[in-house]
């Protein structure tokens, strides 16, 4: 079993092939550029695309398309995100402008962090989760349709199975050997013989499928103080797990406070702690001050690498209101960029929890754009690769990491803090770009990088995504090799010759995965990550 994992390891780690060419079965899944009057949705797998797009065609709103789309998430990629997750959503209504939305997972109130097992994954690493509350928060305060339409592709692609795309597929072999140690993980997400499954292999999700449709007909209720947080509370208890029936029904999706910024003349708009929007912000108003031309690579590169350092520097100093106005001023900026020209801006790596520096990024993002200018950027995840690998069984989701340490210090009642970054940039008043990324730490990087290179260097969205990134680790810089026009051994030498460890990575996906949409002349344009399985599609295709 061990040498079919590290098989999988290396297959999905060292192709040089994008997992979009292998994909069978879904013919559309190449296309990541679509232009559109009519609204686009961007997700990571083009079934969950087609429910987005189904509900734009029906006459919803952005945010009935991206709910879908989260819920279709949620059963054909459940190495990424789920209803047993966390979510963030940041949306934009040409009526009432910002709203955000904290759907993030929670220690109960009674939490003992100090004395609780610290694990990785398994049930003491499983949380109160927010997905359910969060998604039914944005439609319940900002949908048009019922909530029966919205669910029912999600319902259907567990009821009716699909085929496992490529990526998926290999993403939960990789982890085979630890949900081979829960009886729901084994009953739910692999074969009978307790081997992975494959590419193309149908995968049908009855009892998800039962869950999906309580909530469908109950509402979200039914989830935290009906059957199913029975079930889920009553699993958990006899596993040494720490939730109960007072801490599912005390959870609420919360409205998330909105910070702003500005890049060079466009205004940026985030969300608060528990996302990471501020640190986001605060990296791109420091490389405003670090460089004022940015089109030569090597300056980009090396300006990316210290804004990014810099502003991570505040990770964990994100905590109160004050922090936020803080972080997002221009004057904090300012210091930040003055200590990396003094050599003062150096991350204390090995202080950080793991979250914070590990290599390999999780977590989807989803960007919808309607007709009408609505603007959806959703992140959902369950932690990493199948988050805590349990499942509980009767009911075929797997539960997010949350508790433990991974993340860091969650203690009782706290929200679980994470790199999560929706964005919007606006120019005078209007939204013209909204974007998220999937990547653990590498999300603010991934971000800043695509920002740059639309505003210092002007280029398109379609461009901008393609194009190498870089970002910071300890003792060096990462950087991303793209192909022809990524970045050459010239450019590793330039940045070692800087002082800098220099790394290339050939490998997919290790620099973030943005889904976006960005305004054009004759509406808008929607492009999903290269280094993705995702998909862009509108209503008129």
């Amino acid at each position: 079993m061990k040498r079919i994992n590290f098989i999988l390891f290396l297959i999905w780690f060292g192709c040089t092939r994008s997992i979009i060419d292998q994909t069978e079965g879904y013919p559309e899944s190449k296309q990541k550029v679509r232009h559109s009057e009519n609204g686009v949705v961007v997700t990571a797998h083009p079934l969950a695309t087609k429910a987005g797009v189904d509900m734009l065609s029906r006459g919803g709103n952005a945010v009935d398309a991206a709910v879908a789309a989260a819920f279709s998430l949620a059963v054909v990629e459940p190495s990424m995100s789920g209803i047993g997750g966390r979510t963030q959503i940041l949306i934009y209504s040409p009526q009432s402008g910002f709203h955000g939305i904290d759907g993030t997972t929670a220690a109960p109130s009674d939490y003992d962090y100090e004395n609780a097992p610290k694990k990785r994954y398994g049930y003491p690493s499983i949380g109160v989760p927010g997905v359910v509350r969060g998604l039914s928060k944005a439609l319940s305060s900002h949908g048009t349709l019922p909530r029966s339409v919205i669910m029912k592709p999600s319902i259907d692609l567990a009821e009716k199975g699909h085929a496992l795309i490529n990526g998926e597929a290999i993403r939960m072999g990789m982890v085979n050997e630890q949900l081979n140690e829960f009886a729901g993980s084994r009953q739910y997400f692999l074969n009978k013989d307790g081997q992975p499954m494959v590419p193309g292999q149908w995968f049908v999700q009855k009892d998800l499928a039962k869950v999906l449709e309580a909530i469908s007909d109950e509402g979200p209720d039914v989830f935290y103080k009906g059957w199913i947080a029975e079930k889920l509370v009553a699993d958990n208890q006899a596993n040494g797990g720490v939730l109960s029936m007072k801490a599912m029904a005390e959870y609420e999706a919360m409205d998330s406070h909105i910070v702003s910024g500005s890049y060079r003349g466009y205004d940026l708009t985030a969300l608060w702690m528990p996302a990471f929007g501020a640190i986001t912000i605060e990296a791109l108003q420091i490389l405003e001050i670090l460089a004022d031309d940015l089109t030569d690579d090597q300056v980009w590169g090396e300006s990316i690498f210290h804004a990014i350092e810099a502003a991570y520097l505040d990770r964990r100093e994100q905590k109160s209101l004050s922090d936020a106005d803080r972080l997002t001023s221009k004057e904090w900026a300012e210091k930040r960029a003055a200590e990396v020209h003094n050599e003062q801006a150096y991350v204390n790596w090995h202080s950080l929890p793991e979250s914070y520096i590990t290599p390999i990024g999780h977590t989807t993002h989803l960007t919808v754009v309607d007709k009408n200018g609505m603007i959806v950027a959703l992140t959902q995840t369950v932690g990493t690769t199948m988050g805590s690998k349990v499942a509980t069984p009767g009911l075929g989701f797997v539960h997010a990491q949350t508790l433990g340490g991974y993340l860091g210090e969650v203690k009782g009642g706290d929200r679980a803090p994470s790199h999560i970054s929706p964005l919007m940039v606006s120019k005078d008043g209007q939204p013209i770009l909204g974007l998220g990324a999937a990547g653990g730490s590498r999300i603010p990087s991934s971000i800043v990088a695509v920002v740059s290179r639309i505003i210092d260097q002007g280029s398109s969205l379609e461009s901008a995504m393609s194009m190498p990134r870089v970002h910071p680790v300890e003792n060096g810089i990462d950087i991303e090799f793209t192909g022809s026009d990524g970045f050459t051994l010239a450019d590793s030498a330039y940045f070692a010759s800087l002082g800098h460890k220099v790394t290339v990575k050939r490998q997919k996906a290790r620099f973030g995965r943005i889904h976006a949409v960005m305004k054009n002349e004759n509406g808008w344009t929607g492009v999903a990550d290269p280094d993705w399985e995702g998909h862009a599609a509108s209503p008129d295709r």
